[in-house]
């Protein structure tokens, strides 16, 4: 898999954390900033990441704010996008399961490594369902019902 990793500030202390991970895992990853720790606006950061999201078929992406909230809300402005704010493995597993998720969102300052990594894990390993849930993404997209996600 191909993720995208962005963060704010609040994000950053964990960054380097995820990346080595991530490619521990066997998964490419693209830092697509901050460079510091100093502060910076959110959503920048979530639209950079959700843009190389749409733009990357078939990648995804990882954003880090202090508790993920404003930054999924951010990312998810972009069409096409489901960011998913996740506390836990179950969460990381369902939203990929459920929603499609193509974006894993949380909080440096909600959650540990330890949780971390387990989300991490349990988005990556998990498949979209489909089935009734295929409708239900397309809701959310407004598209038209019963198409093929593919």
């Amino acid at each position: 898999m191909k993720f995208y990793i962005a963060t704010d500030h609040a994000g950053y202390g964990v960054k380097d954390f995820v990346k080595v991970y991530v490619h521990s895992k066997g998964h490419e990853i693209v830092d697509l900033g901050p460079d510091s720790d100093e502060r910076v606006d959110y959503p920048d950061f979530a639209k950079k990441c959700a843009e190389a999201v749409i733009t990357d078929k078939g990648s995804f992406g990882i954003l880090i704010c202090g508790t993920g909230i404003g930054i999924s809300i951010a990312a998810n402005k972009v069409a096409g996008i489901r960011a998913a704010l996740c506390h836990d493995a179950y969460t990381a597993s369902v939203t990929r399961a459920h929603n499609d998720a193509n974006i894993l969102c949380f909080g440096e300052r909600v959650v540990g490594r330890g949780v971390i990594e387990s989300m991490i894990d349990a988005f990556c390993d998990t498949e979209f369902e489909g089935g009734r849930h295929t409708e239900r993404v397309h809701k959310i997209e407004g598209c038209s019902f019963g198409a093929d996600l593919g």
